[in-house]
Order: C-alpha cells, then sequence, then structure tokens
C-alpha cells in the first residue's frame, strides 16, 4: 500500500516536473482512449471512431508539451507519473470500465477530461510564477478545447440513428452476458435446493445440519453451474459475450439463490428458523418472476405460473419427504 507521505506534493514540483508530469498524463490518456476504441470496434464501431479521434487528440497535446519542454529545459524529460503526487486525480482500469458498458465508458471519458481541466486551472491558481501559470493555463484550454473536440467528434460520428442502435446493442449484450445466467443461476439455486434443505430441516429438526447442508447445496450448485456455464459456449458465434462473466454472473446467483433460505437456519429455534427460511422463499420466487417480467419480457402471469407454483412443487416435495 502507498501512503502520501511517500509521494511528492504538488506544490513542491518544480515547473519542469509540472511539464513533464502533463506529458505522462496525457500519454497514459490517448492509452487509454485507444484501449476503449479496442474493446468497442467490433460491435460499436462508430463509438471506436470517437475514441480514435480523442487519443489522435491527446497525442497532439503531448507533443505540443514536449515542444514546449524541449525549449524550456532540453531534451531530458524527468519521470514522473500521477502516483508519484499526492492529490493528483487517478484513472481507473481499463478493465474495470469496460465491464461496466458502452454508456459507463463514455461517461468515464466525460469525466477524464474534466478532471484533467479542473486540475490544471487549480494549478494555475495557486502559483506566482508567470510563465508557470501562463503553461497551466494553456493545458486547461487545451483540455476544455478536447471536450469541444469530443463532442464534435461523437456528432460526426454518432447520429441518433446511431446512438438508437448502439444503445439497443448494448442492452442486447448485457442481457445475454449478465441478466440470462443470473436469471438462470438465481432460478436454479432458488428451487433446486428447496427439496435438500427444507428436507433436512423437517427430518432432523436441527438448524445447523439444514443450514451445513443448504451451505453445501448452494456452493456446490453454484460453482457447477458457474462451470456449465463458462463451459458451454464460448461466446465468439451465439454473440453471448465473455463465458468468465456469464460463469461468474451465473455461478454466484446461484449460490445466493440457495443462501438466502439457507443462512435462517442460523437461528437455533427450529420454527423460528424455518418461517423465516419461507418468507425468505416468498420473497427469491416473486423477485425471479419480476426480473423474467421486467428484462425477458416474460409475461407476468406466465412467469409466476413458471418460478412461484414450480418453486412451490418442489418446497411441498421437500417438506412431504423430510416428514416421511
Amino acid at each position: 500500500m502507498r501512503f502520501s507521505f511517500s509521494r511528492k506534493r504538488f506544490r513542491d514540483l518544480s515547473e519542469q516536473e509540472i511539464l513533464a508530469l502533463a506529458i505522462s498524463s496525457e500519454e497514459d490518456d490517448a492509452r487509454i482512449y485507444r484501449g476503449y476504441a479496442e474493446y468497442l470496434r467490433a460491435d460499436f464501431p462508430d463509438s471506436a471512431h470517437v475514441f480514435d479521434g480523442m487519443a489522435a487528440e491527446e497525442d497532439q497535446h503531448r507533443q505540443r508539451l514536449i515542444d514546449l519542454h524541449t525549449v524550456r529545459f532540453g531534451d531530458v524529460i524527468p519521470l514522473i507519473r500521477r502516483e508519484h503526487v499526492a492529490g493528483y486525480y487517478n484513472r481507473r482500469p481499463v478493465w474495470l470500465v469496460e465491464n461496466l458498458g458502452l454508456e459507463r465508458i463514455r461517461t468515464e471519458a466525460a469525466a477524464m477530461e474534466r478532471e484533467a481541466e479542473t486540475f490544471y486551472l487549480a494549478a494555475a491558481a495557486q502559483t506566482s510564477d508567470a510563465a508557470t501559470r501562463k503553461l497551466l493555463g494553456d493545458l486547461a484550454a487545451a483540455e476544455a478545447g478536447h471536450q469541444t473536440t469530443a463532442s464534435d467528434l461523437e456528432a460526426k460520428h454518432l447520429d441518433a440513428d446511431t446512438l438508437a442502435s448502439e444503445e439497443k446493442t448494448a442492452h442486447r449484450q448485457f442481457l445475454l452476458t449478465w441478466v440470462q445466467p443470473g436469471l438462470a443461476g438465481l432460478m436454479d439455486g432458488s428451487v433446486s435446493t428447496l427439496a435438500p434443505i427444507f428436507a433436512t430441516a423437517f427430518a432432523t429438526q436441527d438448524t445447523w445440519t439444514t443450514f451445513l447442508v443448504g451451505l453445501a447445496a448452494s456452493v456446490g450448485a453454484g460453482i457447477s453451474m458457474g462451470f456449465t456455464e463458462a463451459a458451454s459456449d464460448d461466446g465468439q458465434l451465439s454473440g453471448r459475450g465473455s463465458p468468465i462473466k456469464r460463469g461468474f454472473a451465473s455461478g454466484i446467483m446461484t449460490t445466493l439463490g440457495g443462501l438466502g433460505h439457507a443462512l435462517p437456519y442460523l437461528i437455533t429455534d427450529f420454527w423460528t428458523a424455518t418461517v423465516i427460511a419461507i418468507i425468505v422463499v416468498f420473497v427469491e420466487l416473486w423477485a425471479i418472476a419480476w426480473i423474467q417480467n421486467r428484462y425477458m419480457d416474460t409475461p407476468f402471469w406466465r412467469a409466476t405460473l413458471q418460478v412461484v407454483c414450480g418453486g412451490a412443487l418442489v418446497f411441498a416435495a421437500g417438506v412431504l419427504i423430510g416428514s416421511g
């Protein structure tokens, strides 16, 4: 872990170091934009063009900064980056933002530009050296200009029809990669564990044993569903997205679906734990029906019939088996 006292404070930077920091920051931002472009190119080619153009703008800014540094300080640029300066804004890892979808990438890019402009303006305000103030003001103006350029690029490449098409594609990809496997996992975890958990509960009336059986069933089902989802389709032909993402979505939701009605059995009183578990099952099944209706366009009555009635039958089977 890095502590701020191990970093250099901005007010202690020399003019050369400020310029070097700006150069490295512009270089990093250009690479981030190119990463976004490559990630989006297959499914969102028009948005990829926007980020290609933004990366080119960053390259131009960096070259201007290098030219200024060469004139004022020579060819050797000090090695100083964002992480070397206390309080300097940080960029989120590209892979973290990618996983959140197209709209999040656009929002993140806009935030990057605003942060850079705000930083340069604040830095210019805190210096009394005229040359440094001018330099930082020029950098702030460049970032503000970059925001204008980004808007121009979006207007050029992203008309209303293109935006609507990309949003529809992004929504479909979200459903295929996250919602569909997650919903399948939640259904499997919630319904398939009902019988073993409640059979054990009514057969033993031992809450700890019931919890252990529920925990084992939930975790085992989650691992099985996760690996099955990841191995069943690599996403290349079906367009369902990364098998790793789908595997995690399915596995985690399967485990959570089973744990929901296993956790109440940590309560030592059998009937209190059972009543709470039954309430949790009711909530889980209605939540599944709502998700099917909300995201999968399944008519609510059909989703209710499939999930609630099916779950009720499995629950009844578990109670009957355990009571017998």
